[in-house]
């Protein structure tokens, strides 16, 4: 039965909206449990909300804080809102805990490959170019951060939020649908979302990870989420072959190359959306192995698929961090 038919059997009704931001679309099904919500004005809160957050964050609006700081070519401090200071701060103890494979200023990597803005390549970089590249990376060298500034360690240090920027997003979409009074809901953005509260059915939100193979939208597994943030991160979409080999977006900034292990894609669930962005891209660097140990260091929910020829589930070997276990039991 649809959500809004069957909300008006029980007296409240389901507010849906949909949209484009950042490059890619978002969905929101909120729950208005006193039917006094208008939809406009909430519509107008959520844009509001979305467009402060490309207004501090994007790479591809010039006049961006972030677009703003790339472009000064000084080493002193460039003041920054309060919210990109958050977000780098939690950029900066996540490049910490993975021994700086999680790197926010990978930017020329990801261009060199040929999976920034720039033209998609179908060659090999050598390795004179890699290391060019390298050498302008280094998130722990490269971009200091203070409550309210940042500052640039090396003139040229540019800084990518792509990684972690939209699950800040989805968490102030999910602040402003609390400022109404909201207590129901889910914000998705690009795949990755925030849930509170219970669906419409009663039950935690039911959501789908999805099988990692580039021609196949199935789902993988099926897994209950409320009042955390889910993100996947996957190698399945963005690559080019080379020589019977794939190389994807998913960058080592310790090595400055495409991972090469088997781990297709990582599900993390956590406290918020922008951790749980940045630690599905950042696990996913690391593969199953490292990443699997890790997860289980910090607590952290973490579901990691790896391409395995002796599994017989169309190729994949799932494997659940501890965390991520006890919540679907």
């Amino acid at each position: 039965m649809p959500f809004a038919l069957a909300a008006c059997k029980k007296g409240w009704s389901v507010l849906e909206l949909a949209g484009f931001t950042m490059g890619t679309s978002y969905s929101i099904a909120a729950i208005d449990h006193s039917n006094k919500i208008d939809k406009a004005e909430l519509q107008q809160a959520v844009n509001a909300s979305l467009a402060q957050v490309n207004a501090q964050m994007s790479n591809w609006d010039a006049s961006s804080e972030i677009s703003r700081f790339n472009a000064a070519g000084a080493t002193d401090g460039f003041a920054v809102s309060h919210e990109v200071a958050h977000v780098m701060n939690a950029a900066h103890e996540i490049n910490a805990a993975t021994d700086g494979r999680f790197d926010v200023t990978v930017g020329p990597l990801i261009d060199l490959w040929g999976f920034g803005s720039g033209k998609t390549r179908s060659d090999m970089p050598s390795d004179a170019e890699i290391a060019q590249a390298l050498a302008c990376c280094g998130q722990a060298q490269s971009v200091g951060v203070s409550d309210r500034a940042l500052q640039k360690m090396r003139p040229e240090a540019e800084v990518y939020l792509s990684a972690i920027g939209k699950g800040f997003g989805i968490d102030q979409v999910a602040r402003t649908l609390a400022s109404f009074g909201i207590t129901d809901y889910m914000v998705e953005v690009g795949g990755d979302l925030y849930t509170a509260g219970k669906n419409p059915d009663g039950q935690a939100w039911r959501i789908g990870i999805e099988t990692p193979e580039a021609f196949d939208r199935g789902v993988q597994q099926v897994v209950a989420v409320s009042d955390m943030g889910m993100a996947t991160s996957g190698d399945y979409r963005n690559y080019f072959d080379f020589e019977g080999k794939r190389y994807s977006h998913i960058i080592d900034a310790t090595t400055g190359r495409p991972v090469t292990h088997d781990t297709a894609s990582v599900t993390v669930m956590t406290e918020n959306a922008m951790l749980a962005d940045a630690w599905a891209t950042a696990l996913l660097v690391l593969g199953r192995e490292r990443g699997l140990e890790l997860a289980n260091q910090r607590d952290m929910a973490a579901l990691f698929i790896e391409r395995s020829g002796k599994a017989g589930d169309k190729g994949f070997k799932i494997t659940a961090s501890d965390r991520f276990t006890a919540l679907q039991a």
